[in-house]
């Protein structure tokens, strides 16, 4: 189950107890929103505070909302364990696959269209969102500058994968585990929502750490094996995220810098 999965069946499950009776509200939100509890890193837990929302609403107190919820959300498949914490939040921990489910997610995405490489066009783009100097500090090449940090890890992963392709190592997310604390931060970022130029921001700087960490591919004599393809799915799913982000924004997205 991927993080935009699980918004969908916690908006189910307030459906469901709408339905039933067993609450009673005017108007059911459009959106959930997902966000990290405390102490969490990785792809695996989430926490939302739509009972807490509903509560008012329905004339309930928060933490029988959520225990409402609850019970419907322990059964969706994907969902590993449902806890109401917090006076009324729902801390939602996703099976153990939720990585792969994630990594699969954005290699399916069709490729982005692209747009020309124009310096100046995209920085202006990229500050009417996020802030900064168009006109200077968002035209310097150096890893200080968001936009080049992006579009830099960008050009990265699409190196990666070229560099994969050579040596013959096909991009499996499943075939390892991500245990590396780098490699969960990537998961984070990857399936963190927010604002579109900080959330690209946050992977671009993690997927360079991860690359600081450890090798994506095999050195010298080390013969291909599972866990470089782990690692190239990896590479290559945040590659995909940042070119659709990038796109998105109307900014381009180089497969070389």
């Amino acid at each position: 189950m991927t993080p935009t999965q699980l918004s969908h069946a916690v908006l189910r499950s307030v459906r469901d107890a709408v339905d039933g009776g067993e609450l009673r509200v005017a108007a059911l939100p459009e959106r959930v929103g997902l966000r990290r509890p405390p102490r969490h890193v990785g792809a695996h837990v989430w926490s939302t505070g739509i009972a807490l929302r509903l509560a008012g609403p329905a004339g309930l107190p928060a933490p029988e909302v959520a225990a409402l919820l609850r019970r419907r959300l322990a059964d969706e498949p994907g969902v590993a364990d449902v806890d109401v914490t917090g006076g009324g939040f729902l801390t939602i921990a996703l099976a153990a696959d939720s990585d792969v489910a994630l990594l699969r997610a954005a290699l399916a995405a069709p490729p982005a269209p692209g747009h020309p490489d124009d310096p100046a066009s995209d920085a202006a783009r990229w500050a009417a969102v996020a802030g900064g100097d168009p006109a200077g500090g968002l035209l310097v090449q150096r890893e200080e500058n968001p936009l080049f940090l992006v579009r830099y890890a960008r050009a990265r992963c699409a190196g990666l994968v070229r560099a994969g392709a050579d040596l013959g190592v096909v991009a499996d997310p499943g075939a390892a585990p991500f245990e590396l604390p780098a490699e969960r931060e990537l998961l984070t970022a990857l399936g963190d929502g927010g604002r579109p130029a900080a959330r690209l921001t946050a992977i671009a700087d993690a997927l360079l750490t991860v690359e600081a960490a450890r090798p994506t591919l095999p050195r010298g004599d080390e013969k291909p094996g599972a866990v470089h393809r782990a690692r190239l799915a990896l590479a290559q799913a945040a590659g995909t995220v940042l070119a659709d982000g990038l796109t998105a924004l109307g900014v381009s997205a180089p497969e070389r810098l």
